[in-house]
């Protein structure tokens, strides 16, 4: 007797993990997949989809379940999951994370929020909705996200074994970082029952969410000879919100002596200075603000602070739009270029 929950067509359970570099889904993914084939006996694969391979880039992790005696003769992406695990929340920007999900589905998100607000946010119209505070978890016990999303996911996939995932931990951590071993278990413990559901029921009927694959503007067919920039200066328009982990540098104007060590250390131009004059009457350029689209929440300005005007925060909705200082360029307003 199988002890899948829901089969697609072929016979396989499916699960997609979206996330972005460095948070851990390609590892949790390959974990999950140990876990069901050497715990409990299934056929499993694991492959992950990535671009750079850099932090902040978008991941996805893909993991098929079947039953012993089918075996696993499809290696394609993952288009219609059971289950989605959405490791950031602001990859709603960008991504379609719920793209050809089931219309019995369930999404487990990294988060804080209302169920009702993340239900909005995804577009999501029925199926169940799971929420956990990953990051939280993760913070507290000086861990990463993938271990306590990892919790949340054997909590809702409750076919698979929580003491072979413990064993897969063990396994993973004990010969190269044994400091970590109890850490990560007590994170996925702590995963594993702070998880959170809300149902939303499915009319009868109803069909899954359709599966949209992104299509670049020109290709193969289209390009012109030798390539072609679409978009001059289209850096300028990129909003890296979509790469923090969760936390950002807080300005407190109060304690800052124009230094510029923030600025030296910044990789991504987020630091707008204006011209003013000093108490003796001389010029010196003064830190406005911080321009958050352009902030990834590398945090190297806080370290380099020497009078605690930055400070590290985790990053709470809104805050980026409420508190951003816009850059301001001149030359593109003007149609220089």
């Amino acid at each position: 007797m199988s002890i899948l929950p829901k089969k697609n067509e072929l016979g396989f359970f499916e699960i997609r993990l979206e996330s972005i570099g460095g948070l851990g889904a390609n590892l949790a993914g390959k974990m999950l997949a140990e876990a069901g084939v050497l715990g409990l006996g299934l056929n499993g694969s694991n492959f992950s989809s990535y671009g750079s391979e850099k932090k902040g880039t978008p991941v996805k992790s893909f993991i098929r379940f079947c039953d012993p005696g089918v075996e696993i003769r499809d290696h394609s992406p993952i288009m219609q999951p059971h289950v989605v695990g959405v490791f950031h929340e602001a990859l709603y920007k960008t991504v379609d994370v719920v793209s050809g999900l089931h219309a019995d589905g369930i999404v487990l998100v990294n988060t804080t929020r209302d169920f009702d607000d993340v239900k909005k946010d995804l577009k999501l119209e029925y199926g169940t909705l799971a929420i956990v505070d990953a990051l939280g978890i993760a913070v507290e016990e000086k861990t990463k996200v993938n271990t306590a999303m990892l919790g949340a996911l054997f909590r809702i996939c409750d076919f698979l074994d929580a003491e072979a995932m413990k064993a897969v931990i063990r396994k993973t951590f004990e010969k190269k970082y044994p400091h970590l071993v109890e850490p990560n278990i007590r994170t996925f413990e702590r995963g594993y029952n702070s998880v959170q559901f809300k149902e939303y029921k499915v009319p009868e009927g109803a069909e899954g969410k359709a599966f949209k694959m992104p299509e670049p503007l020109l290709g193969y067919e289209t390009q012109e000879i030798g390539g072609i920039i679409t978009a001059q200066a289209n850096s300028i328009f990129k909003d890296l919100s979509g790469s923090r982990q969760g936390f950002l540098p807080e300005f407190k104007i109060e304690k800052c002596i124009n230094c510029a060590a923030c600025d030296t250390v910044c990789p991504d131009f987020c630091f707008v200075w204006e011209e003013g004059e000093d108490k003796r009457g001389r010029k010196q350029m003064f830190l406005k603000g911080i321009d958050y689209q352009y902030c990834k929440g590398c945090l190297k300005c806080v370290e380099a602070c020497p009078t605690e005007a930055l400070v590290d925060m985790r990053e709470v909705l809104g805050y980026a739009d409420e508190h951003r200082v816009p850059q301001q360029f001149p030359r593109v307003l003007e149609e220089v270029m």
